[in-house]
């Protein structure tokens, strides 16, 4: 598949980072177009102060900051309400991404992501579009159906509110898997912009360790996917394989797909942004 082809994915592509990672996305920034979106973590090892002054560089820089709320790691509806008037003030509330988060246990009244939007909380600060999981490959804790029939639910309350959205996915290897999922999501009636999440150019035995942690795909799957050897696992391996096989079915490039590439940046956000620079001008 041509190089040409592939790009249609990466026009807008975005990029996910840590509160910690300001410093790499000013030494990222010559390399990603203005106006890209950027998602901010909300991690268990970060606090409020640190993932709005993360969201307000995104700004500042000229990108557009995507903060993640972690339901389960809310501890209060005050925590959420400080959270996201903290984010209006810094004129990054626009767009939000909401999801369950890892903790088994809630740590405050929000068992999931559905349950904060519920709320009715969100627009009140400013929010427009708020963007949901996805899971092409399955979630290691709740069954399929399940996360049918809480994606449904979120779509649906969050059209009721007047609120745009956004499906941005776990990371995948498996382009088959993806394509399917792409299907399913449009039979469902969800007619959402859909994110797929993938990794950046990273260290083989980096992109492994993060498989394993969420459960995505097997090593010898992903070795097969990605067109490395399991006996040399020294070096780094890009999404492109990945990439040229998904986008081989005219379905996901098509201008009506709404599919665009979410880049998940385990190797840096400059390696990453670098390679998107370097992939599209070869095109």
């Amino acid at each position: 598949m041509e190089a040409t082809t592939t790009t249609k994915v990466l026009d807008d592509f975005s990029l996910e980072m840590t509160g910690k990672d300001v410093p790499s996305l000013q030494q990222a920034a010559h390399a990603i177009p203005q106006g890209t979106r950027v998602n901010v973590t909300f991690l268990g090892n970060e606090n409020l102060q640190m993932r709005v002054e993360a969201a307000k560089e995104v700004l500042d820089l000229g990108f557009v900051p995507v903060p993640h709320i972690s339901a389960r790691r809310l501890k209060s509806e005050t925590e959420l309400c400080e959270f996201l008037e903290a984010l209006q003030q810094a004129g990054a509330s626009e767009h939000v991404f909401v999801v369950g988060g890892d903790p088994a246990t809630p740590e405050g009244p929000y068992s999931d992501s559905l349950s904060v939007i519920r709320t009715g909380i969100l627009q009140s600060y400013g929010v427009t579009e708020v963007g949901i999981a996805g899971y092409p490959e399955g979630h290691p804790d709740i069954n399929t159906e399940a996360l049918w029939e809480h994606m449904e639910a979120k779509c649906t309350s969050l059209a009721e509110q007047g609120l745009g959205q956004v499906v941005l996915t776990q990371f995948a290897f498996d382009a088959e898997a993806v394509v399917a999922w792409v299907h399913e999501v449009r039979s469902h009636g969800i007619e959402a912009d859909l994110r797929i999440g993938t990794p950046g150019p990273a260290g083989i035995k980096r992109l492994l360790g993060y498989a394993r942690r969420f459960g995505v795909g097997t090593s010898a799957g992903i070795a097969k996917k990605y067109g490395f050897s399991l006996t040399n696992l020294i070096g780094t391996a890009g999404p492109e394989r990945f990439l040229k096989d998904m986008t081989s079915y005219e379905s996901i490039t098509s201008a009506s797909s709404g599919v665009k590439a979410h880049f998940y940046t385990f190797g840096g956000l400059a390696a990453t942004a670098e390679w998107v620079q370097d992939f599209t001008a070869q095109a």
